[in-house]
């Protein structure tokens, strides 16, 4: 009541009411009135790693691994890298490869056909055949970039441990199968039993291996045919 009289006497003594202070609105942020930017969400979640387990994380590590070797080679591939570009943690890597040769020969083990899996199917061309398509097949696939970039740069004490796994986990096994396919043969009648030798079975990984080592890869999509046809089957029948 106080405060009433004395403005109405300021008033009658200036002539003028007293102004009050204009309120401003408070000002909001764009961010507070729309929610939070999707983009800057988007961003955030990509950077974080992803919660995988089991083989979804190995499969993901697995294709980052073979990414990165067929793009930048051995030397460039590191275990931050890896883990970088499969969305995980460094230490799931670390967890299970105690270093990056490990990493890459499981790699390499996981996505290479396994000479095994070659069914019978009645006769010793066909399966010979079946047999060399599916590893023509790899040099042009992702491994088989991975494994030429391998070949071109390792130095002699990384080869020597890649040359034992292509041993183990390739050749051998391709020329026991091949062996199992002379033999069957054999007791078809569609192979000579003096065919049935570890030189002959040797011929097929022997030609693959030079076609992509020395011939820079080249291995079209004839080579399966005519190396059957024109190697193997004269030395099966004759």
């Amino acid at each position: 009541m106080d405060q009433l009289v004395r403005r109405q006497a300021a008033v009658r003594s200036t002539g003028r009411a007293v102004e009050r202070p204009v309120e401003r609105p408070v000002e909001r942020s764009t961010e507070a009135a729309s929610g939070p930017c999707p983009i800057r969400i988007a961003a955030e979640a990509l950077r974080r790693p992803v919660r995988r387990r089991g083989k979804e994380l190995e499969t993901a590590i697995f294709d980052a691994t073979l990414d990165q070797l067929t793009s930048g080679g051995f030397a460039r591939l590191t275990m931050e890298g890896v883990a970088q570009a499969a969305r995980t943690g460094k230490a799931a890597l670390y967890r299970r490869w105690a270093s990056k040769v490990e990493l890459v020969i499981d790699a390499l083990d996981s996505t290479l056909p396994r000479p095994s899996d070659t069914p019978d199917l009645g006769s010793a061309r066909e399966e010979l055949l079946y047999l060399v398509e599916s590893f023509a097949a790899v040099v042009h696939s992702r491994s088989g970039g991975a494994m030429h970039a391998l070949m071109a740069e390792l130095d002699h004490e990384q080869a020597a441990l890649f040359k034992d796994f292509m041993a183990q986990r390739v050749i051998e096994p391709t020329k026991g199968v091949i062996l199992d396919i002379l033999r069957r043969g054999a007791e078809r009648g569609d192979v000579r039993p003096g065919a049935v030798t570890s030189m002959v079975a040797d011929l097929a990984p022997a030609m693959l291996l030079y076609r992509v080592k020395i011939c820079g890869g080249r291995v079209g999509p004839e080579f399966a045919t005519e190396l059957v046809d024109e190697v193997m089957v004269p030395l099966m029948r004759n």
